[in-house]
């Protein structure tokens, strides 16, 4: 059983002096709990290793559905293939992303959920303000398994420096101008992005932000800024599935962008093959005796208790829990009804007293480096609570 450490929360006046507006949920409770869970070395040291792990297994799946083309399988729309495929071949860097994890505490096995590759939020919340929280209460900082704030610059830093991503990439890209995008009225999102546009600027770019409605694409030359300045690098915290159901021509744009190399794109096209939840049953195939891999198959499981999940749902949505027999438990609705589903083997999450679970979200870039929980029930909706943690 989950016991957590009651500590002193921050005010929402700190909150928003830090630019956290999302503090308090639509239904007037605080969205950061002001307690800690207290991880022991050995079990953040298996999160880091499961994460590790798993990005290697993600890298030769993609492989693996590139080569056979499984891009059907997993809800690809045909408009984005070249550009996940020329993203791929070119290895461009894969900025950031967050495994979503069951178990790892009070002795259950650590199971994957599922990995949000390619727009990942929860990124402030997990690298500023659960370590804000240890500062406040006169708390050992370090004692956390988080130097993600630290790698993310590192990995800015690879976009300029590192030599694996070609011979001519320094030369192209010399100029180091990067610009990133967010939705309007999207309080998170858009923190979250111009934090990692902080990041960039210490890490050494010339940066900027303009919301996704003003920047500015043409084919020849790449993405501009509302005052027309071609950036080299474009961050754009809106999934690639998306662009590609709703945005035809700009889809169309960004290709020959691309192909054009004017401008490089964060996260890349093939994070979308991570972020597709039919990568659950290509690793269950690839990998079937991985310890962190649940049982998962595009139809139902017999005699297993599963989650239904749609291949590109979010936040708890259009999921379903079904019993062993196949009875639906318990459902949520959401706007992804039309997209093919998967069927996942339940997973035991860690609870607490009031049977509440917790499910670890572990941050990669370039490697495992930062965790942070959500608390909620048995679906973990966008009603679910962040909770920070302590290594003790």
């Amino acid at each position: 059983m989950i016991e957590t450490l009651a500590v002193k929360p921050l005010t929402k006046a700190l909150m928003e002096e830090i630019g956290m507006a999302w503090h308090t949920d639509k239904d007037g409770t605080d969205y950061i709990v002001p307690e800690l869970i207290q991880v022991s070395e050995d079990e953040a040291e298996a999160y880091y290793d499961a994460a590790n792990r798993l990005y290697d297994m993600y890298l030769e799946a993609a492989d693996h559905v590139i080569d056979n083309r499984l891009y059907y399988e997993l809800g690809i729309p045909s408009n984005l293939v070249n550009l996940i495929e020329q993203s791929w071949k070119e290895e461009h860097l894969h900025l950031y992303g967050r495994f979503d994890l069951a178990g790892g505490l009070d002795g259950l096995p650590i199971k994957l959920i599922e990995f949000n590759a390619d727009t990942p939020t929860g990124l402030f919340e997990t690298s500023i303000i659960q370590w804000a929280l240890l500062k406040a209460n006169g708390m050992d900082e370090t004692h956390q398994f988080n130097n993600l704030h630290e790698m993310l610059m590192d990995n800015f830093r690879r976009l300029i420096t590192d030599a694996d991503y070609g011979a001519d990439f320094k030369s192209r890209y010399a100029g180091e101008k990067m610009l990133f995008s967010s939705v309007r009225d999207l309080p998170e999102e858009e923190r979250t992005v111009r934090y990692l546009e902080n990041i960039a600027h210490e890490a050494g770019f010339f940066s900027d932000f303009c919301y996704l409605d003003e920047a500015g694409f043409l084919e020849q030359e790449g993405v501009f800024n509302k005052d027309q300045q071609r950036a080299d690098f474009w961050f754009k915290l809106y999934p690639w599935e998306d662009i590609a159901a709703d945005e035809l021509e700009l889809t169309r744009i960004l290709e020959q962008i691309a192909k054009n190399k004017m401008t490089r794109f964060l996260n890349p096209a093939y994070t979308l093959l991570f972020q597709s939840k039919g990568m659950l049953k290509i690793l269950w195939d690839l990998f079937p005796d991985s310890p962190y891999l649940l049982r998962t198959d595009f139809k139902p499981l017999p005699g297993l208790a599963q989650a239904e999940k749609k291949l590109f749902g979010r936040e708890g949505a259009n999921m379903a829990l079904r019993d062993a027999s196949g009875r639906v438990i318990q459902s949520t609705d959401g706007p992804y009804q039309h997209h093919k589903s998967v069927y996942q083997e339940l997973a035991s999450f860690p609870q607490d007293a009031a049977g509440r679970n917790y499910q670890a979200g572990v941050f990669y870039v370039w490697e495992a480096c930062g965790l942070g929980f959500r608390r909620g029930g048995a679906i973990l909706d966008n009603g679910s609570k962040f909770v920070g943690h302590r290594v003790v």
